[in-house]
This record gives C-alpha cells, sequence and structure tokens, in this order.
C-alpha cells in the first residue's frame, strides 16, 4: 500500500499521506507554512460545532438533503468524540497561516468531508459545496474566534472570583492583625494585614467587574456575512439559526443580529476585553509582588509572612523555599502585557472588508486567558490557601517603627514630633525611649496616644 494518495483542488494534484483525514489544502498549507504554534484547539472545536448547526439549519432551510446533513452531523459527532490529542492529529495546521484563517476553516471541511466518507462511502460529502454551504472563511472564523473568546474569558472569571474567595477568607482571619505599613519603599504608619488584603480584594473585584461588562461585546457573531459582509450564499434566517444553536451548546446568548461589515473588518471586542485582562494582569502583578516581597526571608528580609514550601527552591542550598507560585503569575502577567500589543496592533489591521491577522490574535487572545486563569488557580490554591501570618515579627517591626510618631503630632506638633523621631533614630533607641526623653510627652500619655491597633481605625464604624 502506497503511503500517500494523490487529490486535487483547484490548483492541481497534491499528494497527501494515506491516513490523513485531510485534503489538498490542508497539505498545502501545512507545507507552506511549517513554523510556529498550531491553531488552538478550542478554535478546531469550535469550528466542528458551527459546521454542524450549519448542517442541521441548512436541512431546516433546504439548502441540502437530510441525507448529506445526516451524514456531516454524525462525521462532526464522531470528531467531537476525540480527546484534544487525538483531534489534533488530523488537525495539524499552524497560527502563522493565512490571516483570514481560511486554510484552517478548509481542514476542517475536508476532515468533516473525509470522516463521512469512513461513515458511509455511498454518499459523497463535499468540502466546500456541502460542509462549508452558506458560510465563508470570513465570516466563520470571526465567529469562531468570538465563541472561544467567551468561554475563555468565562473560565477566566471564575478563577478569579476563586482568588478573591481564598484571599478574603485571610483578609477576615487577620483583620485585626496589627503590622507596619510602607509607602515610597519606607516605613509609615501601621494598619492591619486584614485592611491590607481588603485592598487587594478590591482591585480584584474591580477587575472582574470590567470583564463582566463586557461579557456582551463577545456576543455578536459574524456568521451570515460570508464573503465580504453582504451574505452572499447565506440563506435567510442561516445565520440567526446557528447563533441560537451556539447559544445551546456553549452557555452564552450569542447573536447573529450585527454588523457583518463591521464582524469581519473589526476585533475592537476582542481588543477591549483583553485590555480588561491585561489591566487584570497588572494587578496580579502588584499582589503577587507584595506577597512574595512581604514573605522573602525568612531571617534577612521582611519575614512577615510564611508561604508553603511547594518545591526544593535551591539545587545548591538546602532547605531554601521560593516563592514559585508568585513568580509563576507575574511571568504569566509580563506574557499577557506583551499579548496585548499583538491583539491590539491585529485589530488594526483591518485592511477594507477584512481583518488578516485573525488567527495571532486569536490565539493571543486564548494564551493570555489561559495562562491568567491557571496561574491564578496555581496561586489561590498553592499559596494563598496556605498563607500565615508571622505576627512576632510584625510586632516586633511595629514596635521599632519611627513611623508611629504621627499619632503625636495632634498632640504635641508635627515639628516636635520629627525630632522625637529624628533622635530616635540617631541614637539607635525605641521611639517611645526618645518620646520621654524628649519631655514632650509623659509614660502615660505615649501609652495612650501611641497605640498601633487604635491608629488603624479597624473599630471605625
Amino acid at each position: 500500500m502506497s503511503d500517500y494518495r494523490v487529490e486535487e483542488d483547484t490548483i492541481g494534484p497534491v499528494k497527501i499521506p494515506s491516513e490523513a483525514l485531510w485534503g489538498p489544502q490542508t497539505e498545502r498549507s501545512r507545507n507552506n507554512f511549517p513554523t510556529g504554534q498550531f491553531m488552538p484547539i478550542a478554535i478546531i472545536r469550535a469550528l466542528l460545532q458551527i459546521k454542524k448547526a450549519a448542517a442541521e439549519a441548512n436541512q431546516e432551510l433546504d439548502q441540502i438533503s437530510a441525507e448529506k446533513g445526516q451524514l456531516i452531523i454524525r462525521a462532526i459527532d464522531e470528531l467531537l468524540s476525540l480527546s484534544d490529542e487525538d483531534l489534533r492529529k488530523d488537525f495539524p495546521l499552524r497560527v502563522y497561516q493565512t490571516g483570514s484563517g481560511t486554510q484552517t476553516n478548509m481542514n476542517t471541511n475536508e476532515v468533516v468531508a473525509h470522516e463521512a466518507a469512513k461513515l458511509d462511502d455511498s454518499i459523497e460529502i463535499l468540502p466546500n459545496d456541502d460542509v462549508n454551504h452558506g458560510q465563508s472563511s470570513n465570516d466563520i472564523f470571526p465567529t469562531a474566534m468570538n465563541i472561544t473568546a467567551s468561554v475563555a474569558v468565562k473560565e477566566l472569571e471564575d478563577s478569579a472570583q476563586h482568588l478573591i474567595d481564598e484571599l478574603k477568607v485571610k483578609q477576615d482571619k487577620y483583620w485585626r492583625t496589627v503590622k507596619i505599613g510602607r509607602t515610597h519603599l519606607q516605613d509609615a504608619t501601621p494598619l492591619t494585614f486584614g485592611q491590607e488584603i481588603s485592598g487587594w480584594v478590591s482591585m480584584l473585584e474591580h477587575d472582574l467587574g470590567y470583564l463582566k461588562s463586557l461579557d456582551g461585546t463577545l456576543l455578536e457573531l459574524a456568521m451570515g456575512g460570508t464573503a465580504v459582509g453582504t451574505g452572499l450564499n447565506a440563506a435567510p434566517g442561516f445565520a440567526d439559526d446557528i447563533a441560537a444553536r451556539m447559544s445551546k451548546v456553549y452557555g452564552p446568548a450569542f447573536t447573529a443580529k450585527t454588523n457583518k461589515f463591521y464582524g469581519l473588518a473589526a476585533h475592537s471586542n476582542l481588543d477591549v476585553v483583553h485590555g480588561a485582562m491585561k489591566t487584570l494582569a497588572a494587578d496580579l502583578m502588584k499582589i503577587a509582588n507584595d506577597v512574595r516581597f512581604l514573605a522573602s526571608g525568612p531571617r534577612a528580609a521582611y519575614a512577615e509572612l510564611n508561604i508553603p514550601a511547594n518545591e526544593p527552591g535551591s539545587s545548591i542550598m538546602p532547605g531554601k523555599v521560593n516563592p514559585t507560585q508568585a513568580e509563576a503569575i507575574t511571568m504569566a502577567a509580563v506574557r499577557v502585557m506583551g499579548n496585548d500589543v499583538v491583539v491590539t496592533m491585529a485589530s488594526s489591521q483591518g485592511n477594507f472588508e477584512m481583518n488578516v491577522y485573525k488567527p495571532v490574535l486569536i490565539d493571543a487572545f486564548l494564551e493570555s486567558a489561559e495562562l491568567l486563569r491557571g496561574t491564578m488557580t496555581g496561586f489561590a490554591d498553592k499559596m494563598i490557601h496556605g498563607l500565615t501570618v508571622n505576627e512576632e515579627r510584625m510586632e516586633e517591626l511595629v514596635d521599632n517603627s519611627l513611623m508611629t510618631v504621627t499619632a503625636l503630632s495632634p498632640h504635641i506638633g508635627y515639628h516636635d514630633s520629627a525630632k522625637i523621631a529624628q533622635q530616635a533614630d540617631q541614637d539607635g533607641t525605641t521611639l517611645r525611649v526618645a518620646a520621654l526623653k524628649s519631655g514632650k510627652v509623659t509614660a502615660e500619655q505615649f501609652d495612650e496616644w501611641v497605640d498601633p491597633l487604635k491608629m488603624t481605625n479597624i473599630d471605625r464604624k
């Protein structure tokens, strides 16, 4: 048996591996564009779901025969039942191909047609005329982009909520645990660790709100626009039918009621949502850095927090524990910030009726969503969940701080308070010793006025 077969497309004959389900256009792309990562499998599954819905809609609208429609549906169900690893075997194309995603659309059409032939070769299913009936790569690929983006963002929102929930547990537990505050990387007045965490929680709650407020922008599907947005060769009602079916499959309320010329030429919805993901990444960078710096030590730095020992931290230094979950999430944040440039630049390239940066745009978008989702979950479960406080160290730093002198200002004035702090620093003594030595306050007054917990206003209604 030959290790290849020959099929023809409109350009001419092509040798194709004998066991492959793809056809000549896939084979051409596989050889012409061998560089970079594979097209995301989520896009492949979305395209299959869209084509299944298209076959169902085309049957109902009398655009294809019932026997052809049912065979296409059976073939797609077989493909959708495969694991990602097995499905990938027949979807070998790369992100860096034609900018419309046409070759991946044709890869899908060809694989479905060949799978249909395996099931029943008495009914001829053609990739273009049957599987792709009423569709164009120009509208089906951006439809798949919006569907996969919507699903990915929902999963990201769930992960953000999970991290918020874990942080709230620590916020409540340490609500009255006093620690020194820091501004400009210098000592400041006290606050509680719970108050500090509440700021992190609020950051993430705002970020989650930004994402949720934009959910609807991803629900408009370009389906039905076909080649340039006019809807040529798509039956009336075809796009609405597919949108309804996609809503049943994925959950969100997708709609085809959108300007198709916009849907093909622009991806501003993906751009603005990715901007919200970048904002989340920036806040996660700040939170993770705060945690790892507060946990630095354990003997030669802040050492206010104890982090879980998830794995050995050094190949040469025994007993070392590193803040690896914080490192992972901050690396992910950097990647997302870079991806935001990719998404923005790709979105700007909507020349005339077609944006031709679609594959790289959706690849960057989905990578950002997955990186943030996964690293947030790891950060929540493997760092925040097991995080504890070194209360003795926090108390020591508060007691040795000079900035608690701020509580004296209303009683003896800013100038004299500053002199006490400067004298304590110069003499290497505590603020209390310097204050009593100054003669400006008594021991009783100092103990009443300089109460770190009271300074946090923790009990203020």
